[in-house]
């Protein structure tokens, strides 16, 4: 197996440099820029929701991008995983930290979508609206802090991503295998005195 896994480092390190540079612009500059544009706050919402929508399919890309590169990565240190102590925590962490940055960005397109339908001068899309009344302020409110909370948890991911990267120096490596082994020598000196007396 080769020592460098470079395809798969761009994949995870592009799609969540994406993914969170998209959220946090989307949260800083087109929010802020819908609002100050926004001569009403239909107009506002329609601004930032045509904003979110063109970009909807660019960041579902780069989520793709980086969930291959994040999958591929772990089938590749998988044996990291197991033998140096301390990667699996940092993994398990990225994990959940991922399923919830996936959660939130999911949760902030449902609520977009609604506001988008509310805020639409478009009869169609209002008759949609009026099936499903929503209560705009409230959506609104919900809608900025899952939007603030996707650029957080992506953060999180950076830097776990960092300390991924500082547990593969050979040093730290070879640190986290010994600590490991020594955790797990007493349950082996165990397993081997029961099979003695057996």
């Amino acid at each position: 197996m080769s020592e460098r896994d470079t395809v798969l480092r761009s994949l995870h390190d592009v799609g969540l440099a994406a993914w969170f540079g998209g959220s946090l612009m989307g949260a800083v500059g087109l929010n802020g820029a819908a609002k100050a544009q926004g001569e009403s706050w239909e107009e506002g919402a329609r601004i930032a929701s045509s904003g979110w929508a063109m970009w909807a399919p660019v960041g579902a890309a780069a989520i793709g991008v980086h969930l291959v590169g994040s999958s591929g990565l772990l089938a590749a240190n998988a044996t990291r995983v197991v033998t140096q102590q301390g990667v699996c925590a940092s993994t398990l962490a990225k994990t959940v930290l991922t399923g919830a940055a996936l959660a939130a960005t999911a949760y902030t397109r449902v609520l977009g979508k609604k506001i988008e339908l509310a805020s639409s001068g478009n009869p169609q899309d209002a008759e949609k609206a009026g099936r499903v009344p929503v209560d705009t302020g409230q959506a609104e409110r919900h809608l900025s802090y899952a939007q603030w909370s996707v650029p957080a948890l992506t953060c999180g991911l950076i830097i776990l991503n960092a300390l991924h990267g500082e547990q593969q120096r050979p040093a730290q490596q070879l640190y986290g295998m010994w600590r490991r082994a020594r955790t797990l020598a007493p349950y082996m000196v165990r397993s081997r005195h029961w099979h003695l007396m057996h």
